[in-house]
């Protein structure tokens, strides 16, 4: 008989960013007892569903090894007891006593009973949290009910003084049960009962009425459901971020439309779209031609607004968050970035390395050893001016837009504001890098100053520690060397450290294998042939990548991995090399070949050296009894080796032969 299962682990609200991974989590935890679960959540609950589980477990049987046939009797007698068994129930198997242990399948919801207190605490979290005091449990938000069932039947267990049962609780707003009563779940009718009490369980569905309400909400004409939103002016400026953090922050997501006053629209875009998007969770609107319009969208966590009060709710706070960031504008403008670049010195980088004008010094010289001009010195020596300006303390989000912004408004040049502007990006492998040449040179020299001190003073990331995003940093530097068409050596400006070289190597593999999605094997073949010019390490992975479907390519890859096995058995790393001595037939058109394609494009010279090293290997003894010949021979194979690793260390590849 099969049984459906279910367990919703009712919560405080937890953090919308920590719910997909607390899900994946607990499917694996599942998937170790053989349940493939089907996984939801809500801020509240944490809920697997599953169909088809046993009644019962399979019996076992284990055949279980005792002492030798000859042992003494006193010793099968001490094995038999020690199975629940006499001497007589044992039987021979060569040379040994032998039993045959049978168990008998425990009950699903004994083994469910048992496991999933267990289970459910070792879900992961980035942090947790105590509840019932210092000795109790640890999760990420204290647990407030337990539903557990299989088939009809609760899963008995407690944890942290909550007993598993079949009760389920609503939205906290809407529905049922508002004062603990609790709804009673079945598996058949769960779903149901939540959506019932304006809980709506699937993620998918909440984005689609998510989405959905808003279609409605941004269309114009009579056919739209105005009620209490105002006509929409505009439509939703994309942001799938937000959604994502919008739909794990509700139960019951309804979209609002709200209108803010238009003399708002003096302060620049960036500065009310932070403020709505990071500060209020609201999504912005644009005009026609792409503009912002002084309208917002907000999700509420509730059915309706049919008196508008959220809405105005919504308003009234935005207001006063706007009114706020006009003033830190107007106050900030008192002071030019130039005149704040000494107000550095009591910002604190790090305490062993100093103050952020101490860091802007280190920035400037790097710009300059990497071949800045006056626009570029002048942006490096700006770019952290904006960390004492009233709008960055308080909007932290905004730190170098707000420096751009200054920058223009104050009259600096376009490279200059714009570089300014720009420096921290990429802030991730999504993000662009920036626009020009002055603030990729820039952003370069800010990330590797970081790089370079975190890891003088032994900061290096360690695990999942890396307080100052060393790893971001470096996949940055990346970025901008390479699609900026950058021809830096990054490892020239870093002084050889070992511990930062090969770190460096690690985020460049990172890069082409996980970002652009080069194979591991290319990535790892062209590497070895050199990465100090990124850009140059590019083009050759994108010419390796176009060869390696040719026919001849792989078994050209095979035949390097065996040239370059011999060359190590023999511990030959070059020598003199005679071509008198060699012989007519298959070795003397090889070397002819390799000599008359050594100019070659690589490309154009694999077709006509496979057949040739075949034949070579096919014919030829490598390891010739004349010691002079068999020199030769190597020798000749490592010529070939080396022309083709300035290229890729073919022997790299993964082949099938």
């Amino acid at each position: 008989m099969s049984l459906p299962f279910l367990l919703e682990i009712g919560t405080e609200e937890i953090p919308d960013w920590m719910i997909p991974g607390a899900l994946e989590s607990l499917h694996g935890h599942l998937e170790g007892l053989g349940i493939a679960a089907r996984m939801d959540a809500t801020p509240r609950r944490l809920v697997a569903r599953a169909e088809g589980l046993p009644e019962r477990l399979p019996d076992t049987e284990e055949r279980v090894n005792g002492p030798r046939k000859n042992a003494p009797e006193k010793a099968v007698e001490g094995f038999a007891r020690k199975q629940g068994v006499t001497p007589a129930d044992l039987t021979i198997e060569g040379e040994y006593y032998t039993y045959l242990r049978k168990t008998p399948g425990r009950r699903m919801i004994d083994v469910l009973a048992e496991s999933l207190p267990s289970i459910i605490l070792k879900i992961t979290f980035p942090k947790t949290m105590y509840w019932t005091g210092k000795t109790g449990p640890r999760f990420i938000r204290p647990i407030r009910w337990l539903v557990a069932l299989l088939g009809d039947q609760v899963i008995p267990f407690e944890l942290a003084g909550v007993r598993s049962n079949n009760l389920t609780f609503g939205h906290r707003r809407g529905g049922r049960a508002l004062a603990g009563a609790g709804l009673e779940s079945r598996f058949a009718t769960y779903e149901q009962t939540l959506r019932d009490n304006f809980v709506i369980l699937s993620a998918t569905e909440r984005r689609k009425k998510i989405d959905d309400g808003v279609a409605a909400l941004m269309k114009c004409g009579a056919e739209a459901p105005r009620g209490i939103n105002p006509a929409p002016q505009g439509r939703l400026k994309p942001d799938p971020a937000l959604l994502e953090t919008l739909i794990y922050l509700t139960e019951y997501p309804t979209p609002i439309l709200g209108e803010f006053d238009p003399q708002f629209l003096a302060l620049p875009e960036e500065v009310l779209i932070t403020v709505m998007r990071h500060h209020q969770k609201y999504f912005s609107v644009e005009d026609e031609s792409g503009h912002l319009a002084p309208q917002f969208v907000a999700v509420m966590n509730t059915s309706a607004d049919p008196e508008g009060l959220v809405r105005r709710g919504n308003e009234r706070v935005l207001r006063a968050r706007f009114n706020d960031a006009r003033f830190f504008w107007q106050t900030d403008q008192r002071k030019t970035l130039a005149d704040r670049v000494e107000d550095l010195a009591h910002v604190t980088f790090q305490a062993k390395l100093g103050s952020y004008l101490d860091k802007t010094d280190r920035v400037v010289a790097l710009v300059k050893k990497l071949g800045g001009d006056e626009n570029a010195d002048r942006a490096a020596r700006l770019a952290k001016a904006d960390l004492t300006t009233e709008l960055v303390r308080e909007f932290t989000e905004l730190q170098g837009v707000v420096g751009g912004l200054y920058a223009r408004a104050q009259g600096e040049p376009d490279p200059v504001w714009q570089a300014i502007y720009d420096h921290y990006k990429p802030e991730s492998m999504e993000d662009s890098i920036p626009r020009g040449a002055t603030g990729r040179l820039v952003s370069l020299a800010d990330k590797l100053d970081t790089l370079i001190e975190c890891f003088r003073i032994g900061m290096a990331p360690n695990g999942s520690r890396d307080p100052f995003a060393l790893r971001r940093a470096a996949q940055g530097v990346v970025k901008i060397i390479v699609e900026g068409r950058m021809s830096i050596p990054p490892l020239s400006l870093i002084g050889g450290a070992p511990q930062l070289t090969e770190f460096f190597e690690e985020r460049v593999k990172f890069y082409f294998r996980d970002v652009r999605g080069f194979a591991y094997d290319e990535v790892n073949a062209a590497m070895a042939a050199g990465w100090s010019d990124l850009p140059e390490l590019e083009a050759r992975l994108l010419r390796l990548q176009k060869i390696r479907p040719s026919p001849d390519f792989e078994p050209l890859a095979a035949s390097f991995k065996r040239i370059k096995n011999i060359l190590r058995q023999a511990g030959f790393e070059g020598g003199p090399f005679n071509p008198e001595l060699l012989e007519a037939g298959p070795e003397s058109e090889l070397y002819e070949e390799v000599d008359r394609t050594a100019r070659q494009l690589i490309e154009d010279r694999i077709g006509a050296l496979r057949p040739k090293v075949d034949l070579f290997f096919d014919k030829v003894l490598v390891n010739a009894p004349d010691p002079a010949v068999r020199a030769n021979r190597l020798a000749m194979l490592h010529t070939l080796l080396e022309q083709f690793r300035a290229f890729a260390d073919f022997s790299e590849i993964v082949t099938n032969s």
